[in-house]
C-alpha cells in the first residue's frame, strides 16, 4: 500500500513512538509505501529514496484512489528560492493559508494568471501561490558537469544557517546527511541519506585529489558537501555553528576545524 505526505514535515520515527529518536522527515506531497501498519498511531513507511521509519498515522493519506491521482498529476517540488511558501485559498495576499509549506515538499501546478499560479494539493483541494515561488528549475541534461556541480552547491548554501535538527531535512532544522541529500533531490538526483557511500545510489568513492565542488566529504558519523578551494558546507550541532555553516580543510584558513579535516576518511561523486 501507498500513502502520501499530508502534512509540511512528518517525521519518521525511529521505533512506532513520538518519545524516541528521530530517523528522518519526510516532506508533502511525497508518496510512501506503508510496510507494515504497527500500531493505530505510527505506520512502518518506506520514502522513495529507500528510507525507513515510523510515519504518525494522522500526517498520511491511504485512499488508493487519491495516491494514483497524485502520482499522475507529476508533482514538482517547491522553489528553491523560498524557505517555506503559503499556499492560499484564494490568489491574493489578503486571503488566508490552506497551508504553509517548506522547500522541497511537492505540489501539483496548474495555470497562471496575474502573478499566481492555481496549486492542487495532496487531499484534493485547490489553493493559489505566487508564481514566482513555483518557478522550479529543471536538472536538465543540457547543463555541463561545471554548471551541475555549481547548482548543487547553491542549492547547499540556500539552507545557510538553518539550524541543526538530528533527522531533519527542511528549512526549519537540517542535519548533514539531510542538507547533503536534498541539495542533491531538488537537483533531481537521489543519493542515499546518510554519511556513507551506500551500494545501489550514485555516489562513488574517488581519490581526495580528486575531489571537485559538489562532491561529499565523509567524515566518521558526518558528511559535507565541497564548494571548492578547501571550503565544504555541512550541518553541525557543534557548539558555537549549530547548523549549516562554512569551514574549511585548509590549516591556514580561520575556519579550518582540525577535529574534522584529520578524520575525513573518504571522498564520494556522482559524476
Amino acid at each position: 500500500m501507498k500513502a502520501i505526505v499530508n502534512a509540511p514535515i512528518c517525521p519518521l520515527m525511529s521505533r512506532p513512538r513520538p518519545d524516541c529518536e528521530k530517523a528522518d522527515e519526510a516532506l508533502y506531497g511525497m508518496v510512501v509505501e506503508v510496510l507494515e501498519e504497527t500500531t493505530p498511531d505510527f505506520w512502518k513507511v518506506r520514502t522513495h529514496y529507500r528510507y525507513e521509519g515510523y510515519a504518525p498515522v494522522k500526517n498520511l493519506l491511504t485512499d488508493p484512489a487519491r495516491v494514483r491521482a497524485w502520482e499522475g498529476l507529476a508533482p514538482c517540488h517547491t522553489p528553491w528560492s523560498k524557505n517555506f511558501i503559503d499556499v492560499m485559498a484564494e490568489p491574493k495576499y489578503r486571503s488566508w493559508p490552506l497551508i504553509t509549506l517548506p522547500r522541497g515538499a511537492l505540489i501539483s501546478c496548474g495555470g497562471h494568471e496575474d502573478g499566481w499560479t492555481t496549486v492542487t494539493l495532496a487531499d484534493g483541494r485547490t489553493g493559489y501561490t505566487r508564481s514566482s515561488w513555483v518557478a522550479v528549475e529543471e536538472f536538465t541534461s543540457g547543463l555541463t558537469e561545471d554548471e551541475r556541480r555549481q547548482r548543487l552547491c547553491d542549492t547547499a548554501k540556500l539552507y545557510a544557517g538553518t539550524h541543526y535538527r538530528w533527522g531533519g531535512k527542511s528549512p526549519a532544522g537540517i542535519d548533514c546527511s539531510g542538507l547533503v541529500s536534498m541539495s542533491y533531490l531538488l537537483n533531481g538526483i537521489i543519493i542515499y541519506r546518510d554519511a556513507k557511500i551506500m551500494e545501489g545510489f550514485p555516489i562513488r568513492e574517488i581519490p581526495r585529489e580528486q575531489m571537485k565542488p559538489a562532491d561529499l566529504l565523509l567524515f566518521p558519523g558526518h558528511v559535507a558537501l565541497y564548494l571548492g578551494k578547501g571550503m565544504y558546507i555541512h550541518s553541525t550541532g557543534k557548539a558555537g555553528a549549530d547548523g549549516v555553516t562554512l569551514n574549511s580543510l585548509d590549516p591556514t584558513h580561520p575556519d579550518y576545524r582540525e577535529d574534522l579535516a584529520q578524520k575525513l576518511t573518504a571522498v564520494g561523486t556522482y559524476f
